[in-house]
């Protein structure tokens, strides 16, 4: 069964409400909450601040959140511009913009032919070769010799 607080955490989700925001809309119907006393019903039940919500907070942000959307008679609003400006005042994660959006490459024609080996290129013939070291500068090797368990007793 679903309990208010269940209820309450969905609207918040899917209408993109921080908890200052859902403050406000609560103020339109004059009922104060604290940031701290509505986090407190968003929590896992099983927490010690946990807090039920109760029908009347249900039922005032409900109330608000009619208002808040479609406005009043003599203020009507669009509650969809009401919707995208709260989309817009949500900050886009770092580097989501920067990132350039995935493009696959045309594949090679002889690399991806299953029947036939690809052909040898310059890169594929000569293998790469080890960094030069001169002779008096041999690494010497620190640790020796360990065994990892990777978590398991010891016996």
């Amino acid at each position: 069964m679903m309990t208010n607080n269940d209820i309450f955490k969905k609207l918040r989700v899917a209408l993109m409400l921080r908890d200052d925001q859902i403050v406000e809309i609560l103020e339109l119907v004059d009922f104060r909450i604290t940031k701290s006393e509505l986090g407190a019903f968003f929590r896992d039940e099983k927490h010690e601040n946990y807090m039920e919500c109760g029908d009347q907070v249900l039922r005032n942000f409900l109330n608000a959140l009619v208002i808040h959307l479609r406005g009043t008679k003599e203020n009507p609003k669009n509650p969809n511009d009401v919707l995208a400006k709260h989309k817009a005042q949500i900050p886009a994660k770092e580097g989501s913009k920067d990132r350039p959006e995935f493009k696959a490459k045309p594949r090679d024609e002889d690399k991806s032919r299953g029947d036939e080996a690809p052909s040898k290129t310059k890169s594929a013939t000569k293998k790469p070769s080890k960094k030069d070291y001169p002779k008096g500068n041999s690494k010497t090797q620190v640790v020796e010799k360990v065994k990892y368990n990777f978590g398991k007793n010891k016996k």
